[in-house]
C-alpha cells in the first residue's frame, strides 16, 4: 500500500511483504511462488520489460532444459513466467535498481530504488543473476536530456514504446542486437514504417550471424536501410530542445550530417552488481552464500535465489532456480507466520485454486 511521499528518506513510499529484485527466470519464479503463499510483492526490475539474462543474452535462441518445455526461447520462456503472474496483484517498478537496503529498527526492511522510491517489507529476496542488465550510452552533450525526454532518444531494451513510424530512424550500433533492430524497423508494416531507417558504426563491419548479414545486406542495395560509417560527434538540436541530426566524423576525416528525428543507441549492455558489497551480505568470488535448504543469507529476512547464490554443490541452471525459489517462498512464509506452511497441491486445494483464479475440479 502506498503512502504519502515524504522528505524523511526513513519513510516508506510503499508497504508490502516481500521485494524481489530481479525479474528474470528466477526472479519472475518466485513471485509466482511467493504468490501461492499468499504474500504481498513488490518486484524491481532494472530493464523496462521482464526477462533479465534470458531477454539480453539469449531472447531468440533455444533453451532445451526447461522441464516439459521441448524448446522454448529466453523471450517466450520470460514472457509465459510473467503471464504465470497475472494471477497476483504484484505491484512493478521497471527500469529500477536497488540502491540500498537497511534495517528499519523494527526488524523489517526498508529498499531503496534507483528513482527514489521507499519501500518496506519483511522479507528480501535477491535474483540479480549476474547483475542489473544496463544499456551503454556515449558522452554526448544533450543526451541525457533527451533519453530523459522519451521522446527522441532511447537507450537499448529501452526503445519498445519508441515512436518510430513517419520518423528519420538511426540506429547507433553494430553488433547483432543493434543489427536486428534495423532490420526489424525497415521490415516494418506500412503503418508503423519510420520514413528512413538508419545503420550508424564506426566501421562497415557487423556482428551478427550469416543470416542476419544477409538480410541486412539485402536490405541496404534495396534503398531501405541506410549505413553510415563514422564516429558519432554530436547531437544536433532545433532550438536547443528537438533532435535534427547527427554530426558523425568519416574515416577519412569528413564531417557529416545524418538526419535524426529518432536516435536508438544500441552500445551494448553489460550487467553491473552495484552497490552489492555494501550490504554486509556474506560473499564469495562475488555471489552471495546462502543456506541451501532456505536460501538464506548471513542477514535475517534476506535471501538469495538464480546465479547469484552460492552454496556447496550449486549448478547454474534455470530449472535450478526454480527449486531455489521453493525453497526461498516456504522459509519467508515461515518466517512471516512463525510456523512451517504445509505443502499444498494446486491440482486439489481449493485456497490455491482461489489464488490463482481457478475453479476447483468437480469430483466424477
Amino acid at each position: 500500500m502506498p503512502h504519502s511521499n515524504s522528505p524523511d528518506a526513513s519513510i516508506p513510499d510503499f508497504t508490502t511483504d516481500v521485494v524481489v529484485v530481479g525479474a528474470g527466470p528466477a526472479g519472475l519464479f518466485q513471485l509466482f511462488q511467493l504468490g501461492l503463499q499468499g504474500l504481498a510483492c513488490h518486484a524491481i526490475e532494472a530493464l523496462p520489460h521482464p526477462g533479465g539474462q534470458c531477454s539480453q543474452l539469449y531472447a531468440d535462441k533455444p533453451i532445451y532444459d526447461i522441464p516439459a518445455l521441448l524448446r522454448v526461447t529466453g523471450h517466450e520462456l520470460s514472457e509465459q513466467l510473467h503471464q504465470q503472474l497475472a494471477p497476483f496483484a504484484i505491484h512493478w517498478h521497471w527500469g529500477q535498481t536497488l540502491e540500498a537496503i537497511e534495517e528499519d529498527g523494527a526488524g523489517h526492511w526498508l529498499v531503496h530504488t534507483s528513482q527514489g522510491h521507499a519501500i518496506a517489507c519483511k522479507a528480501v529476496v535477491l535474483a540479480l543473476g549476474v547483475g542489473a542488465f544496463v544499456a551503454r550510452k556515449p558522452k554526448l552533450e544533450h543526451l541525457d536530456a533527451l533519453l530523459a525526454e522519451g521522446r527522441q532518444a532511447f537507450l537499448q531494451s529501452h526503445d519498445r514504446q519508441a515512436a518510430v513510424a513517419g520518423q528519420q530512424v538511426v540506429v547507433f550500433g553494430g553488433d547483432e542486437a543493434a543489427v536486428a533492430k534495423v532490420i526489424e524497423l525497415a521490415q516494418s508494416g506500412a503503418a508503423l514504417a519510420p520514413a528512413r531507417v538508419s545503420l550508424l558504426h564506426r566501421r562497415d563491419v557487423f556482428k551478427a550471424d550469416e543470416t542476419a548479414l544477409a538480410q541486412l545486406n539485402a536490405l541496404r542495395e534495396q534503398g531501405r536501410i541506410h549505413v553510415e560509417i563514422g564516429q558519432l560527434q554530436a547531437l544536433n538540436l532545433h532550438r536547443e530542445t528537438a533532435l535534427q541530426s547527427l554530426h558523425i566524423l568519416s574515416p577519412d576525416g569528413q564531417s557529416q550530417t545524418v538526419p535524426a528525428d529518432v536516435l536508438l543507441v544500441y552500445q551494448g549492455i553489460s550487467p553491473k552488481l552495484g552497490a552489492l558489497a555494501d550490504w554486509q551480505l556474506a560473499l564469495e568470488a562475488k555471489h552471495i552464500l546462502v543456506n541451501p535448504a532456505t536460501q538464506a543469507t548471513n542477514r535475517p529476512g534476506i535471501y538469495a535465489v538464480g546465479d547469484i547464490a552460492s552454496y556447496p554443490g550449486k549448478r547454474k541452471l534455470i530449472a535450478s532456480a526454480f527449486h531455489e525459489a521453493i525453497m526461498a517462498a516456504f522459509a519467508i512464509a515461515e518466517q512471516l507466520q512463525g510456523k512451517s506452511p504445509l505443502t499444498l497441491y494446486t491440482t486439489t486445494h481449493t485456497v490455491l485454486l482461489e489464488r490463482l483464479g481457478q475453479e476447483p475440479v468437480a469430483k466424477a
